[in-house]
C-alpha cells in the first residue's frame, strides 16, 4: 500500500536514547507522500536527560512535520471525533506505555489519542523499547499482540547478554510494518534476531 495521501499520527514516548532513531522514519514518511500529526507523552515534552532537551525534541517535530505537536490530553481527545488519522504509529512505545495500552489507562496524550483512534477501528502500529519485554512487561506484550487493529513493528532482543530482558523494535521496519497495517495485516515474521545496541 502507498503512502501518499494518508495522514499518520506519529507518536513518541519516552525511550529518550531512541529519537535519533526515529527522525528519519518520519522524514522518510513524509518523504512518500504522507502528512504526520505528532504526538508526545509528558515525558518527551517536559523531561530534560542527558539524549536532549525536551523542548528541543517538541521544536524538532514541529519543524519536521509543519504542526503543533499534540502535548496534552485535552488536545488529543478530539482525535476520535475528527476521525482524520489512517494510522497511529508509537514509536518508540515504552514498557510504561504498553502496560499501560494493555490495561486501558489514559493518562497521557499518546495513550487518549490511541484510545480516541480505536474507537473508529483504526490500526496502531506499536514499535516497542522497552527492558522489560520478556520479563514483567511480557504479559502486556501478549495482550496487546492478539488484540484487535493493535500491529507490531518486527522487534527482538538488543543485547541479550547485558539486558536479557529487554525487547526493541527495528525502526527501519517502520514503513513497511506501516503499509501493511494500514491493510489491517501483521508484518512477518514479528520476532526477530535484530542487531545489537550499545547500552547508553
Amino acid at each position: 500500500m502507498t503512502l501518499k495521501g494518508k495522514r499518520i499520527g506519529f507518536a513518541l514516548t519516552g525511550s529518550h536514547c531512541t529519537y535519533e532513531e526515529i527522525f528519519p522514519q518520519i522524514e522518510k514518511i513524509l518523504s512518500l507522500g504522507a502528512s504526520v500529526c505528532p504526538i508526545v507523552s509528558y515525558s518527551v515534552a517536559e523531561t530534560d536527560t542527558r539524549f536532549g532537551r525536551g523542548q528541543d525534541i517538541v521544536d524538532r517535530l514541529r519543524k519536521l512535520t509543519g504542526e503543533e505537536p499534540i502535548k496534552t490530553i485535552v488536545d488529543a481527545e478530539p482525535l476520535g471525533p475528527r476521525n482524520d488519522l489512517d494510522c497511529i504509529v508509537i514509536a518508540p512505545c515504552t514498557g510504561n506505555t504498553l502496560a499501560k495500552l494493555a490495561s486501558s489507562i489514559t493518562d497521557t496524550p499518546v495513550l487518549m489519542a490511541t484510545k480516541a483512534h480505536l474507537r473508529n477501528k483504526k490500526p496502531v502500529l506499536i514499535a516497542i523499547s522497552t527492558n522489560d519485554g520478556l520479563s514483567m512487561n511480557a504479559r502486556n506484550l501478549g495482550i496487546l499482540l492478539n488484540a484487535k487493529n493493535v500491529f507490531f513493528v518486527p522487534f527482538g532482543q538488543d543485547n541479550p547478554e547485558m539486558k536479557a530482558n529487554s525487547l526493541v523494535a527495528d525502526m527501519e521496519m517502520i514503513i513497511p510494518a506501516l503499509e501493511k497495517a494500514l491493510e489491517y495485516q501483521q508484518i512477518q515474521p514479528v520476532l526477530i534476531e535484530r542487531g545489537r545496541r550499545e547500552i547508553r
